[in-house]
């Protein structure tokens, strides 16, 4: 992870994720022609250039609708400039100078920080007089580019790393991937209230109103020696309740989200319990195969003053009948508003993480499969019985910041597993190893007499 960071600032829609979505190398910031879309700041490092960087998307400064959240869009913006060592701003070619732009000038002059004044939508060439009138601003690095179609990119790119402090070089750090830590739920459940309580800090917007958060939302973060990406995604309402396009959107990055995430965090109403859309949710988690956990927010507000720890087991055991389907996803409780059990998370993170290095050896994971085989046999099936031969735990050839424990059972015909007895099993190598937090994938392979011809058949079956 870099220190060194870019903020982007402009007024609405005048092309801020567009831009920041061709630094980052990705769409991650929803580009829609809506005024006020990006609320929040949204940070990825930059994919472009030589150097790294830390890229960072704000709201847009001074737009109009929706007025309860202006303040706190302004806020959002004003932190970025604050912490940024690089601003750029962003202006409209197509629409001119207006007022806006010139009140926002006038504040970035006084940040004390290099100022790189992007004009943007200057799409062909004969755009590129619409310059001219920007150059009142008084910005030395005026550059006219275009996001939409990647012109000016390269130039802005270079003027930015010409800006940035020099990076500190340190021969002794390894650079460890963060783990990326993905908050997923309805709307209005505390996602973003939660992240607030992580970081002790007002990074994303916190509204009453349903749908605040749009834009999947990447914030790094470090706790301790630990390096995370914080994910804060939109709220997921069931699909005939998306009100705009742009929610839409928002709910397939939010999907997307917990695919490409380390582990997913299910943030549930502790006022309302576990509802059938929090269930919709945890099966595209359990469809995803990712890593889980399963935090009941807004403990504050259902907390009694007496017999406190036996309405914390109520809770926790309703929620575990409720999500009978994600058995491995410890459960915790708190409380995004009062910090109570938020720190709690990283501990089951910890306790996921030192998961994901256990190995049960070859020796113990066959002689408890052969006494599960001999309690229990497998069911007949057109007169036939799955037979095990050998079983082995793999060792993952890919990188992952949370690899998923894999095992390979050699059987005589893997189309005699059924569902039931597959889940059997699971269970009792979770009674040896209880991986908690993590699914488990149990690949099923025919034997054949050349033991070296073992891994050409395979069929495989993921819990």
């Amino acid at each position: 992870m870099t220190d060194r960071s870019v903020a982007i600032v402009g007024r609405p829609n005048v092309g801020k994720s567009a831009l920041f979505n061709r630094l980052a190398g990705r769409n991650i910031a929803i580009v829609h022609d809506q005024p006020g879309i990006t609320r929040d700041r949204i940070s990825a490092p930059s994919k472009r250039g030589v150097t790294p960087f830390l890229v960072w998307d704000t709201g847009g400064i001074g737009g109009a609708g929706e007025t309860e959240l202006l303040k706190e869009v302004r806020a959002a913006a004003d932190t970025a400039m604050r912490e940024a060592d690089v601003i750029v701003f962003v202006v409209d070619a197509q629409q001119g100078l207006t007022p806006i732009d010139q009140e926002l000038a006038r504040l970035l002059r006084r940040s004390q920080r290099p100022v790189i004044l992007a004009v943007n939508k200057i799409d062909h060439a004969n755009h590129e007089n619409f310059d001219t009138e920007f150059q009142r601003l008084g910005f030395p690095d005026l550059l006219s580019v275009s996001a939409a179609h990647g012109r000016g990119i390269d130039a802005l790119v270079e003027t930015i790393e010409e800006r940035l402090p020099q990076l500190a070089i340190d021969d002794g750090q390894l650079a460890i991937p963060p783990l990326s830590l993905a908050l997923v739920g309805r709307p209005n459940v505390g996602k973003s209230s939660l992240i607030n309580a992580i970081l002790s800090d007002r990074r994303t917007i916190v509204s009453s109103i349903p749908g605040t958060t749009r834009d999947a939302v990447d914030i790094s973060y470090r706790h301790g020696k630990d390096e995370f990406v914080l994910i804060d995604t939109a709220g997921i309402r069931a699909r005939g309740k998306h009100s705009t396009s742009v929610e839409v959107f928002s709910v397939m990055r939010a999907e997307r989200t917990i695919r490409r995430a380390d582990l997913c965090v299910l943030v549930i109403d502790a006022t309302i319990g576990v509802t059938s859309q929090d269930k919709k949710i945890a099966a595209l988690m359990q469809k995803a195969h990712k890593p889980s956990l399963v935090l009941v927010n807004k403990w504050d507000l259902v907390k009694p003053e007496h017999e406190a720890k036996k309405t914390l087991a109520r809770v926790i055991e309703e929620t575990r009948e409720r999500l009978f389907f994600l058995p491995f996803a410890p459960i915790l409780v708190a409380s995004a508003l009062t910090g109570e059990n938020v720190e709690r998370l990283f501990s089951a993170i910890r306790k996921v993480r030192r998961g994901a290095r256990e190995r049960l050896s070859t020796g113990v994971l066959n002689r408890l499969l052969r006494e599960a085989f001999a309690a229990n046999p497998p069911p007949l099936s057109a007169n036939k019985r799955m037979k095990l031969f050998y079983a082995t735990q793999t060792r993952s050839e890919r990188e992952q910041s949370l690899p998923t424990p894999e095992f390979v059972l050699f059987v005589n015909d893997p189309k005699l597993l059924g569902e039931t007895y597959a889940r059997y099993l699971e269970a009792q190598i979770r009674a040896a190893q209880p991986f908690p937090g993590l699914p488990l994938m149990l690949n099923f392979r025919p034997r054949t007499e050349k033991p070296r011809a073992a891994s050409t058949g395979t069929e495989t079956r993921k819990d």
